[in-house]
């Protein structure tokens, strides 16, 4: 059994992947806050229905979704930016509270190993919470919605950070708590912990936690061997 504090062993041959939103931070509720505000000043009502659609879209997706397929690109990039702008603004000074709880403890745990993030989010959204949130030295790849042509559930984030973490996806392993992400992760050929920050009954994962207080997760973890 792994020890309280202690670090875990993982595999020198595997690596690990996080999604952000939901994974490293408990973001969603502060997420549906400032859609259903940013919304209103256009006149739209957000519904539950709504809210539930967005989770693992990247922000282009969600504009669409919300105020119809007929925007320009301009305009639909206008509108997200200044979602985006309300959203750092709400969450500044206010990051490292929002952690998922255990998350710090447990990046400690993992000193060492290769890791990444990979998010369909805003790069300025990234640089805040990792820096805010005092994690920002524990991956040494980032990967934002900005850098793939297809977000999330499009596999192609989970393959462009393996490729540059130089590891093969089989050996990654992928922290997701959205529907759409663990999708992602799936056809990228990796293994899924799900995180139930956001989505219960996800679907593919090899393992469940409810956050990083899990003494099954690092054991699931320590017990994880590179395949050739």
């Amino acid at each position: 059994m792994t020890a309280a504090g202690s670090s875990v062993r993982l595999d020198p041959g595997l690596a690990l992947i996080f999604d952000m939103d939901g994974v490293l931070l408990d973001s969603n509720p502060v997420h549906r806050e400032v859609w259903t505000a940013f919304n209103r000043s256009y006149g739209l009502d957000t519904t539950e229905a709504m809210l539930q659609s967005m989770y693992g879209k990247r922000n282009d997706e969600i504009v669409r979704d919300f105020f119809g397929s007929d925007l320009s690109s301009e305009e639909v990039a206008r509108r997200g930016a200044a979602k985006e702008k309300l959203y750092r603004e709400t969450i500044a000074g206010r990051v490292e509270q929002m952690l998922v709880p255990g998350v710090k403890a447990f990046l400690r745990k993992l000193d060492g190993a290769r890791m990444a993030v990979a998010t369909n989010a805003e790069p300025e959204n990234v640089a805040l919470v990792l820096d805010q949130g005092g994690i920002d030295r524990c991956f040494q790849v980032i990967v934002d919605g900005h850098q793939v042509r297809k977000p999330k559930p499009d596999p192609e984030i989970y393959c462009l950070a393996a490729q540059r973490l130089g590891v093969a996806e089989r050996n990654c392993i992928v922290f997701e708590d959205s529907k759409s992400g663990v999708l992602a992760a799936h056809d990228a050929g990796t293994r899924i912990v799900g995180i139930l920050t956001t989505e219960d009954n996800l679907p593919y994962v090899n393992i469940c936690a409810n956050n990083f207080l899990s003494e099954h997760l690092c054991e699931w973890l320590a017990a994880q061997q590179c395949v050739s």
